[in-house]
C-alpha cells in the first residue's frame, strides 16, 4: 500500500466525517482539501461514496433506539408515520433536483474558487437567519424569549417539510452545505435549533444515501479490489469523526447559536479567494 495515499485517505475521512453534519459545507471542504494535499486515484467517486457512508452511519448509530422505534413501530404509529412523510416530502425536491441537474453542477461548480464564493454567501446567510431568529424568539429559543413554532420532530408538518426539501435543493452547490441548508431553513420556517437540527439529521438519511446510490450505480466500474484498504481507512475514519461531530453538535446547539459556523465560513472562503487573487495558490490545477 502507498502509505501516503493511505494517509491522505485518512485524513479526507475525518474532513468528511467533521463536516458533514456542520453547516461548514462538506463537499467543499473535501474539494478544496483534495486539490491541497493532490488526493489523485482513478476510483475518486467510489472512495466519496464510502467516505459519506462513513458519515451516514454514524448518525444511524448515534439515533439506533429511535430509528430502531421508528421501524417497529411504523405501521401502528400515527407519530412515526408522520415522521415517515416528513421525511419523504423533505427528500423528493433534492432527490429530483439531483438526478436533473447533478452532472451539470459538477461539471462547473466542482472546484475551489466557486466553492469559496460559495461559503462566504452562505456565512452571511447564517448570520442573517441567526439574527432575524434572535429577534422573533430570543437569543437561545426559550431563554427569555417565545416558544418557536415547530419545537420538536413531532411538531414538524409535511408543508414545512417540504419547504425545508425545497431548501435543501440549495446543498447541491458545493460549498453551500447540506446541513447548512436545512438547518438555516427550518430556522427561518420557525423551527427551534433542536428541532432544525434533528430533522436535518433525519433527512440526511434518505438524501445521502439516495445519492451514494445513485452516484454509485453510475460509477460502478470504480469499486475494484485493489482500492478496498483506501475505502476501509477513509470510512473508518469518516464515522468515528462524525459520530464524535454529531454528539457534540447536539450539546453545543442547547447553548449556542450557529454564528461562528457563519464567520468561519467566511474567513475560510475569504482566505481561498484571497490567496487566488494574490496569485500564492495556484486553485486551478
Amino acid at each position: 500500500m502507498d502509505w501516503l495515499l493511505a494517509l491522505k485517505a485518512l485524513l479526507l475521512g475525518v474532513i468528511e466525517g467533521l463536516t458533514e453534519f456542520l453547516p461548514v459545507s462538506s463537499t467543499g471542504h473535501l474539494i478544496v482539501a483534495e486539490d491541497l494535499v493532490r488526493f489523485r486515484i482513478p476510483t475518486r467517486e467510489a472512495f466519496i461514496i464510502a467516505i459519506q457512508g462513513g458519515a451516514i452511519l454514524a448518525v444511524c448509530w448515534e439515533y439506533r433506539q429511535r430509528l430502531a422505534r421508528f421501524v417497529l413501530n411504523l405501521r401502528r404509529d400515527a407519530r412515526e408515520q408522520k415522521l415517515a412523510v416528513n421525511i419523504a416530502v423533505g427528500f423528493l425536491p433534492a432527490a429530483l433536483v439531483g438526478v436533473l441537474a447533478k452532472s451539470t453542477i459538477e461539471r462547473f461548480l466542482f472546484k475551489p474558487l466557486p466553492v469559496a464564493t460559495a461559503l462566504v454567501i452562505g456565512g452571511l446567510v447564517i448570520l442573517w437567519a441567526e439574527a432575524r431568529h434572535k429577534r422573533r424568539y430570543g437569543e437561545l429559543d426559550l431563554a427569555g424569549g417565545r416558544r418557536a413554532r415547530v419545537e420538536s420532530l413531532d411538531d414538524i408538518r409535511p408543508w414545512d417539510a417540504l419547504r425545508v426539501g425545497a431548501v435543501q435543493c440549495l446543498a447541491l452547490i458545493p460549498g453551500t452545505s447540506r446541513s447548512g441548508t436545512t438547518i438555516i431553513g427550518g430556522l427561518l420556517l420557525g423551527f427551534s435549533r433542536k428541532a432544525a437540527t434533528e430533522f436535518s439529521f433525519f433527512l440526511a438519511i434518505p438524501t445521502v444515501i439516495g445519492a451514494s446510490v445513485y452516484s454509485g450505480f453510475k460509477a460502478r466500474e470504480q469499486f475494484v479490489a485493489a482500492d478496498l484498504p483506501l475505502y476501509a481507512i477513509g470510512f473508518v475514519a469518516a464515522f468515528a469523526a462524525a459520530l464524535a461531530c454529531v454528539r457534540w453538535l447536539l450539546a453545543y446547539i442547547s447553548q449556542n447559536d450557529f454564528r461562528p459556523f457563519a464567520w468561519y465560513r467566511i474567513v475560510f472562503g475569504a482566505v481561498i479567494l484571497l490567496t487566488a487573487y494574490a496569485g500564492w495558490v495556484d486553485w486551478t490545477q
